[in-house]
């Protein structure tokens, strides 16, 4: 059961949510806020696993009450529902899950909801590891979880990070450096802009006479930097 916790100074706007989170079984309201002040409050008191948050509301807002409950441990995911689209950047800086826009459409409730449930069973999965089991992806629909035992390959391209599995590829939140940190035992680097998993490698190749990895599932065979040829080959009969 998730613990959802309703932010809107509007009281329609609070009642159409209810009316939508009514029809699901797994979800719990625990509350209804009016402003980011009382939200602030109930989050602390109710402990809720998700907060549906309006943006404009009197005496504290909906991003200043975001950054507020950000602090909380574990944090709860916020889903912005708001009228207004000029909000969402600022939105997602104040570390906002999804960000929904108004009418709210079921369809994207459930999509945002499941998600943010997903994301809150992971964390706390992490709190009894040594390590995060998934990395965090930015996409138009809020963010979404990678799991890290599917990666394939990771390329920074300037400040930004992909990861490619065998289904896809994901923009991430994470730099390559602290990945690469965070995940040693996983992941092993072969250019200054890649690392690669290292059970996923099935050799060496070379592609338009530049020395490369095969990975097992994806096409991509990202190069291999003259620095780091001799302790990949080092490397490659432990894997």
């Amino acid at each position: 059961m998730i613990k959802v916790l309703i932010v809107d100074d509007e009281s329609l706007a609070r009642i159409r949510l209810q009316r939508l989170l009514d029809k699901k079984p797994d979800i719990e309201i625990v509350g209804e806020a009016r402003n980011g002040l009382e939200a602030v409050r109930m989050a602390h008191q109710y402990l809720p696993g998700i907060v549906l948050m309006d943006v404009r509301m009197p005496e504290m807002d909906g991003l200043e009450a975001a950054r507020q409950i950000a602090k909380m441990v574990p944090p709860p995911a916020v889903i912005f529902c708001t009228a207004f689209e000029d909000f969402a950047l600022r939105a997602f800086d104040a570390k906002a899950f999804a960000y929904l826009l108004k009418p709210i459409k079921s369809s994207e409730l459930d999509g945002a909801l499941q998600r943010a449930a997903s994301a809150t069973r992971a964390q706390l999965d992490g709190q009894t590891s040594s390590h995060r089991r998934h990395l965090c992806s930015r996409t138009h629909n809020g963010l979404e979880l990678v799991a890290v035992e599917k990666i394939r390959l990771l390329q920074a391209d300037q400040k930004y990070v992909t990861a490619y599995t065998v289904e896809g590829e994901s923009v991430l939140s994470d730099t390559l450096k602290d990945i690469e940190k965070e995940f040693s035992q996983f992941f092993v680097r072969v250019h200054r802009s890649a690392l690669v998993a290292r059970n996923a490698i099935e050799g060496l190749t070379y592609a338009e006479g530049h020395l490369a990895v095969k990975l097992r599932g994806i096409a991509i065979q990202p190069i291999v930097s003259r620095r780091l040829e001799s302790k990949l080959r080092q490397l490659l009969p432990q894997l």
